[in-house]
């Protein structure tokens, strides 16, 4: 998380700059929309997932004790921390992902802005005096 809103903050001026200002609001919620939307589908599933899933593979004498257990430990709590790993190594794989597409890396070729560049206002020499 700690790269967040460095990332955060490229991903958004790349879409101001790719969207057509008209269509900017549209787009904008149509985006926040689909990343919120993950929130509650996360909250309903992660509390089943690590009780019934994840606790009972790290328990003691779990399917997972003897790999995975190894590693990070077996007993109450390793089944959520198993999970947040692999939340980690999921987004690191969709980062190298989207590294490895071509279209992805070279979005800024490949899609015109939408604003035009301009040139920086001067202000007009002011005489000395």
């Amino acid at each position: 998380m700690l790269g967040s809103p460095v990332v955060n903050a490229t991903s958004q001026v790349i879409w101001q700059l790719k969207v057509a200002p008209e269509m900017q609001g549209r787009v904008f919620a149509l985006r926040r929309m689909v990343a919120q939307a993950a929130t509650p589908v996360a909250l309903v599933l992660s509390g089943p997932l690590a009780d019934r899933v994840f606790e009972p593979l790290l328990a003691a004498r779990g399917a997972l004790a003897g790999s995975v257990g190894r590693v990070i430990g077996t007993g109450p709590g390793r089944g959520i921390a198993f999970m947040f790993i692999l939340a980690g190594v999921g987004m690191i794989l969709l980062a190298t992902a989207g590294w490895l597409h071509p279209r992805v890396r070279r979005v800024e070729e490949e899609i015109p802005d939408q604003i035009p560049d301009v040139a920086p206002a001067v202000l007009p020499e002011q005489p000395a005096g």
